[in-house]
């Protein structure tokens, strides 16, 4: 009789694929959690997981190291099981890229999207033109950044497959690469996002881009040694519709000081009505230059000044003054700057989101606590290495006690040594709504962690990374939303994931690289328990033994990626069985 009930119950609650499908598709379209949304849904039943696959419209493949005829079938059911892909990710792929590129080929996918990016690879030109029979019309954007460039003559070939591009990424070569301008431009007549930083351009390169790139909207050519203030002046001044711009460059030669530089390029950033993203990282940027840019006024919402020099605080305040609508504001390795400072330039940031000051040794926990008073609407702070509890934050004053801020969800303070456990005890009371927290390199933090994931039941991302001192032991809680969990180079052992095991159940990340404290006992606790884990990290893990990996493949179904210890060399009929599972093993 219960199990007619439940067929019943079943029956009753019975919604068809095309119901399911659109909830979802709904949730997707108003960014409910996104692709990793989807994701979820894909554990509950084959039902959610067939649905699901019909969504996703992205998808990155890891591992396909053996690329032989027997392996296409698998391909095919793997491409058939997204009919809406269109964004294809393969930068985590360990094999033969044209080979990969020339199966793929025989499918037909309206590919929008395709990153190839991988530091280990050459830019697959063969592969590419294989591609280009059913992709010429539909591929939009390509990143090949951080790889092994090609000859000239068979990239240009390459990009002539595409006339359709609109994205494209060559930036940080493993080599040199010298983009022949006029050439390019002729094959990409469409394009309005080129990323070329580290490589070989000259003022005139960056003339004829501008000149001939009708459609062009974002430049980002960052540490490209030979551009000057000048090229860049010119060339943006032909293209008024850039949106987006990131530039390195270096100090102006003598003989054109008399010309006013400064003046002549905030004139030509000025005529970019519609400039909302500017990146000067790496340059020198003289006060008379922030000076300039505040008499014009820019609509500014994003400004990077990364391991800039050259100014001063007078600079910045002036510029910022002019430029109080900004959201994204990045001062990394701005040497100059302290509390006061900040405390001062967060009166005029009213609209701020997110901050980057990372490496401004002089700034403490004042900094933290001026920020999230004065702009309410920060979501985002980056505090790495800075001196946060140097000057101990265990007293905070009258002022501090009231600074409560709901909006912060982001925290990073790796590499901040003066930290102590009581100072990070008070996050989870001035962040009650934090979700990720990094105490990376915090060597005098220990019990304090567990304290912040009692209190605050909204981390999802933690990160203890090199935190030697750091201690789970003693958290006696449930985290169930904790799902990414960094713990590499520290001194985790078998008794801290025996408590990891029995709190995080919804853990889907864990990272234990290099733990030597931590055996296989820990491990298989940890893959029990921790019934979602999708990827677990134990390179360099000397005590662990191999045996265990295939026991975690077959017994956690949900496993997709594992980092194997040192001492264990699967051979390849293990890694295509463990592959069969669904599971990478590397």
């Amino acid at each position: 009789m219960a199990d007619v009930s439940r067929k019943r119950l079943a029956a009753d609650m019975y919604l068809p694929d095309e119901c399911w499908e659109s909830v979802f598709q709904f949730l997707n379209e108003n960014n409910y959690g996104g692709q990793s949304y989807l994701e979820h849904l894909s554990l509950v039943s084959k039902q959610f997981l067939s649905i699901t696959n019909r969504l996703r419209s992205s998808l990155t493949l890891r591992g396909l190291l053996f690329l032989d005829s027997f392996r296409l079938p698998f391909l095919a059911r793997l491409l058939h099981r997204f009919p809406a892909l269109t964004s294809l990710d393969l930068t985590q792929i360990h094999c033969d890229l044209n080979d990969l590129l020339s199966k793929i080929s025989h499918f037909s996918l309206d590919l929008v999207s395709l990153n190839l990016s991988n530091g280990s690879s050459a830019i697959p030109d063969n592969g590419l033109q294989a591609l280009n029979g059913n992709m010429k019309k539909t591929l939009t954007s390509l990143k090949c950044f951080d790889m092994v460039p090609s000859r000239n003559k068979d990239l240009l070939l390459t990009l002539n497959c595409f006339p359709f591009l609109q994205e494209v990424d060559l930036s940080s070569p493993r080599g040199i690469l010298q983009v022949e301008v006029r050439k390019f431009v002729s094959a990409l007549p469409n394009l309005r996002k080129i990323n070329l930083s580290g490589t070989f351009m000259s003022d005139t390169s960056l003339l004829y881009l501008c000149k001939n790139c009708k459609f062009l909207e974002e430049i980002v050519i960052i540490r490209c040694c030979v551009i000057t203030v000048f090229g860049v002046a010119s060339a943006i001044r032909e293209r008024p519709g850039l949106r987006c711009l990131s530039v390195s460059m270096l100090r102006s030669l003598k003989k054109f000081e008399l010309q006013n530089p400064s003046a002549l390029l905030s004139a030509s950033l000025f005529s970019l009505k519609g400039l909302t993203y500017l990146d000067f990282s790496f340059s020198y940027t003289p006060d008379k230059l922030f000076f300039s840019l505040a008499e014009k006024g820019l609509p500014l919402r994003s400004l990077v000044l990364k391991d800039c020099f050259g100014y001063s605080y007078t600079g910045i305040f002036r510029l910022l003054s002019k430029c109080q609508l900004l959201q994204h504001l990045d001062l990394q390795l701005t040497e100059f700057l302290n509390d006061q400072h900040v405390a001062k330039l967060s009166l005029l940031l009213g609209d701020l989101i997110s901050i980057n000051v990372s490496f401004c040794k002089q700034l403490t926990e004042t900094t933290l606590f001026e920020l999230v008073k004065n702009c309410p609407l920060l979501a985002d702070i980056n505090m790495e290495e800075t001196s946060i509890g140097k000057t101990g934050w265990e007293n905070p004053n009258s002022s501090m006690d009231l600074v409560v801020s709901p909006r912060v969800k982001s925290l990073r303070l790796k590499g901040n040594a003066w930290l102590r456990d009581k100072s990070i005890q008070m996050f989870a009371d001035f962040f009650p709504n934090l979700e990720l927290l990094d105490l990376s390199s915090c060597y005098c933090v220990f019990v304090g962690v567990g304290e912040v994931l009692r209190r605050s039941d909204k981390i999802r991302h933690l990160s203890l990374a090199s935190s030697f001192g750091a201690k789970l032991l003693e958290m006696n809680l449930e985290v169930p939303k904790l799902e990414v969990l960094n713990l590499s180079r520290s001194a985790t052992d078998d008794e801290a994931l025996y408590a990891i095991s029995k709190s995080c159940c919804g853990l889907l990340q864990l990272d234990l690289e290099n733990c030597n404290d931590v055996t296989e006992k820990g491990v298989r606790q940890v893959v029990a328990k921790c019934t979602k884990l999708r990827e677990i990290n134990l390179r360099d893990c000397q005590n662990v033994a191999g045996n265990v990996v295939s026991e975690m493949v077959l017994s956690r179904p949900s496993l997709r990626k594992i980092t194997i210890p040192p001492f264990y060399h699967p051979s390849d009929h293990e890694r295509e069985l463990f592959l069969h599972h669904g599971c990478l093993v590397f």
